[in-house]
């Protein structure tokens, strides 16, 4: 079986990188590593989540939910600095290297680390998300059910997912489970899909 990013200690061998975020407002300079989600350049399904999705319509902690290096989150804590982002993975190494890039970029809002680390009294003003598709309906959907009753009364979820993957049939299972979903936006065949509690 092809390991994936989404194993809790890659096995691959560490080949360190870097890739350097280049957004309207933030560049951020990350670390990276074999193992974790698209090691080589910012993955542009990530981009598309950056360029598109707002803060959310209420005040309160973010959440990044499977962090890699730590694109989306540090992005987030940059545009944000006093609001507390947690940045999330089940990739050991990913988790690692969130928490060294935020070091580097002085962003000392963020804290990264495994999903069971997050207190149970934390809930969310906003959850962003390139989420694990490829780890398979099953497992996307028990992520999804874990996290999204997590969030604030007044607060959105934010999600890009290729057409081609299943980002429409994603949006219509999200309608059906009791959270209201519509597309935020479309670019290069990623949908950003906006979620509302239930």
């Amino acid at each position: 079986m092809t390991e994936h990013y989404f194993t809790a200690q890659p096995s691959a061998r560490s080949r360190p990188g870097s890739v350097t975020v280049k957004l309207a407002d933030v560049r951020l300079e990350l670390a990276t590593d074999a193992g974790v989600f698209s090691q080589s350049r910012l993955d542009r399904g990530t981009r598309v989540l950056l360029e598109t999705a707002p803060l959310p319509p209420v005040r309160g902690p973010l959440l990044d939910l499977g962090c890699g290096y730590g694109p989306i989150a540090l992005t987030l804590a940059a545009r944000r600095r006093r609001l507390p982002v947690w940045a999330v993975d089940v990739n050991d190494r990913a988790v690692a290297l969130t928490r060294r890039n935020a070091e580097a970029a002085g962003l000392g809002n963020v804290t990264a680390c495994r999903p069971e680390d997050v207190p149970d009294d934390v809930t969310f003003a906003g959850i962003y998300s390139n989420p694990p598709i490829r780890s398979g309906k099953a497992a996307l959907h028990d992520l999804l059910r874990t996290w999204l009753p997590r969030l604030h009364p007044e607060g959105r979820a934010y999600l890009v997912v290729a057409k081609n993957l299943g980002s429409d049939s994603l949006a219509r299972w999200l309608g059906e489970q009791g959270w209201p979903t519509s597309r935020l936006g479309s670019s290069g065949g990623y949908r950003v899909l906006e979620v509302a509690p239930g």
